[in-house]
Parts: structure tokens; sequence; C-alpha cells
């Protein structure tokens, strides 16, 4: 007898992950500063900044961070190898310099009475500041109350995170999509609350309700023209991939044509912080994690209780036996884009308070999250996509204590290499068999 070769009937999706991880990994650092750009090459360009040198007995002083707080802005950078230094803000106003002593030299701390000076410009767009060194000793915070501030700074960042991700997670687990364009669903909730808030002067309720309905409307708009058809003429999950790369570059570019490339504030972007022990925090930060907290709780509910999350779950199980069984695939598939929509919109409002500011770019910087989060997890579950942002959150935040800032988001890549390494299929992901 002879034999006969075999195609596998299913494409796993272990090579899909590493398909889009890479995609988004390449998408994001071309986009990316050059790693060893000049002082100020790694921020968006403005008309105004603050700029100066900072040296230590004559002799510049490199690799210090320098960083600017106020008017709802928040931005900090590092001194190049002739100790300068460059901040871009968005606009004219008083705001608070402050070096991070920790990065200086052992023994050394900054002259004056505080590494912190409030800052405002003069005639012109451009302020230069000299910093001066000197021998002294400095107050540290141990390592335990810097991992405990970072910690919860990082659960903030993972529980936003999770919004996007899960919603993410859902149209993949449908449809095997990996959704390029989920950045910018993130980007339009921003938008659309800003809209409402800072162009049309409503109140911030009504923006958020705004954002959530726009959010909505987004994701079921993709669907009926764009994701539908293709559905429907039978595409394969490569072309789809490049068609959601063509979608997002389309909406990003079309919202820099209509906001410009500033950086926008939403009402009350720069609260007054609040201390509990080590940790540091304001009223929005505490806010944004119970938001985060009962959306997440109440999606879950919709999954675990309700007639169409079972349906969903029963489709990211098995598409086929789903429909076999009556379900209608279509319509279940249009609701989680409808859901992802929403969650997408709500991270995207938190997003703008946690960076802070809205930019026509600003969901760009969490495509690379979101994949890793769901990858993390395991594709096509939402708890696992739950479970992997706040792995993700932590893991940069914390990170800052041991490697630059810059270089933060790079431990996330680093916590999906391990865990990958130890079970592929993801910490919620199932095995699956090839062929």
């Amino acid at each position: 007898m002879g034999t006969r070769a075999t195609t596998p009937r299913h494409t796993r999706p272990g090579i899909i992950a590493v398909i889009g991880v890479l995609i988004a990994a390449v998408f994001v650092i071309l986009q990316s500063p050059l790693a060893f750009a000049a002082a100020g090459d790694d921020q968006d360009k403005t008309d105004f900044y603050f700029a100066g040198v900072i040296t230590f007995d004559d002799e510049p002083v490199p690799d210090v961070t320098v960083g600017v707080d106020g008017n709802g802005f928040r931005a900090e950078t590092v001194t190049d190898a002739d100790g300068k230094w460059r901040l871009y803000v968005p606009e004219k106003a008083s705001y608070t310099l402050t070096v991070d002593e920790s990065t200086l030299p052992e023994g050394v701390i900054v002259e004056g009475e505080s590494a912190s000076q409030e800052v405002e410009f003069g005639l012109t767009g451009t302020k230069i500041i000299n910093l001066f060194l000197g021998e002294g000793h400095r107050e540290t915070e141990s390592l335990a109350a810097q991992i405990l501030s970072r910690t919860v700074n990082g659960i903030n960042f993972g529980l936003l995170l999770a919004l996007a991700s899960m919603g993410a997670a859902l149209i993949y687990g449908t449809t095997r999509l990996g959704n390029f364009a989920h950045a910018e669903m993130v980007t339009w909730g921003g938008l659309v609350a800003l809209l409402f808030t800072t162009f049309w002067h409503l109140p911030l309720w009504l923006g958020v309700i705004g954002a959530v309905a726009g959010g909505a409307l987004l994701g079921w708009g993709l669907d009926v023209v764009l994701w539908a058809p293709l559905r429907r003429r039978g595409m394969s999950i490569v072309p789809l991939l490049i068609v959601s790369i063509g979608l997002s570059l389309t909406l990003r570019y079309a919202y820099q044509f209509v906001i410009g490339g500033g950086t926008y504030q939403l009402p009350g972007a720069s609260p007054e912080p609040m201390r509990f022990g080590p940790v540091t925090l304001s009223h929005i930060d505490i806010t944004s994690m119970a938001v985060s907290l009962v959306v997440i709780i109440a999606v879950t509910i919709f999954l675990t209780r309700t007639r169409i999350g079972k349906a969903t779950r029963a489709i990211s199980d098995n598409p086929q036996l789903a429909a076999a069984t009556g379900i209608d695939v279509d319509k279940v598939i249009r609701l989680v884009w409808i859901l992802a929509g929403v969650l997408a919109a709500i991270s995207g409002i938190l997003w703008a308070y946690f960076r802070p500011g809205v930019k026509w770019d600003m969901g760009t910087g969490m495509l690379l999250l979101i994949f890793c989060a769901m990858t993390l997890g395991g594709l096509g579950t939402a708890f696992g996509a739950i479970i992997g942002s706040l792995i993700v959150g932590i893991a940069v935040e914390v990170s800052t204590l041991w490697i630059p800032s810059d270089l933060k988001f790079a431990s996330a890549l680093a916590a999906l290499i391990i865990i990958l390494l130890v079970r592929p299929q993801g910490l919620l992901g199932r095995k699956e068999r090839l062929g």
C-alpha cells in the first residue's frame, strides 16, 4: 500500500500567536524612536520645551532621569553622554521639574533645597535650566516600599489594559482574527470623550456615556461594513490580518488629520496626589481601578451567566458545533464586536488619564501589550486576558526599578517568553492537537 499525504485541518493557535506578536513587534518598533537618538528625540515634538545640562565638578553626567509634571502632563527623559536633556511640553504653563536622585552617582545630590523646582516659560517657548550637582547624603525609599508603590501602579495599569485585552480576546476567540486596529478602537474612546468635554464643554459623565456609545457604534459599524462581508467570502486569516493592519493605519492617520498632532487633556487630568504610606495615588487612580473592576466583573457575569455569553464561549470552543446546535454565529460575533468596542472605549478614557492626555496615536502604545496579555493568558479566553494584563502591568511598572523606563515595555515581552517556554498554550489556554 502506498502512503497518502495529509494536510492539517486546523491552524494551530500557537502559530497564529507567534505571527501576530512578531508582526505587532515589528509594527511598533518601526514607529519607535531610535535607541541612540539625541536628547529629546524620543518625544513628541511641540513648540515648547525645557532643556539644559547636568554637570558635577564641571563634568557632564549621563543617564540621569529628569521629569516634568504639571497641567495634566507628565514626561521624563534621560541625559545623554554630554549631560544634555530636553523635555517637550504641550503648552506654556508652570511645571514641576524633578531630577531622580536615585539615578545620580553615589554620594551626589542636586544642589539646593530639593531635587524638584517650579519652572515656567518667559517670552519664548524655550526655557534653559542648567542643573548642578554636589556632594551630599540623599534619603531614599527602601526597596520594599518602591516595589509596593510600583506594584499598585502596575495593578492600575493592568486593569485598564485588561479592558482592551478582553475585547480583543473575545474577537480572536470567535473569529480567530488578531485585530491590529484594536489600538484605534482604544483611541476612539478617548477622542469621543475629548469631543464631548473639551470641545463641546459638556460634563464628564456625558463624555463617558458618549464615548461608550461611540465605542459600541464603531464596533458595530466595523463588523457590518468590513468584517462580516469578509467572513461571508471565506477569507483566510493572513489576508484578514493584513486588512486589520491597513484599517489601523487608515483610522490612525484619519484621527491625526482631524485633531492634529497635539496632546489634549480631559477635565480633571491633574489631580492632587494622596499618600497611603509609600504608595501615592490620586482620586482618578482610585476611580480608574474601581471602574475597571466593576466592568470586568460585569463582563465575567455576562460570559458565565447569560445565554449570549455562553453562546460566545461555545463559538470560541467550536464554531461549527455551535452553529449545528442552532446558535446564530453571525449575530453573536456582531455582539462581540459591539462589546469589544465598548470595552476599548472605556479603556481609552482611563488610558487618557493614566498617560495622561488624548493624542491621535495614543492607542498604539498599548497594541503590543494587548497582544502580549492575550497570548500570555491564553489565546481566545477573556479570563486569560485579564490575568495576562495584570502580569504585564505589574512587570512593566516594577521593572523600572532595574532597567531604564524607555525599556519597560520590553519586560512584558520577557515575561511572555518565560511563561510560554513553560506553558506554550498560555496560562489558561488549552493544548490543541495538530492535524
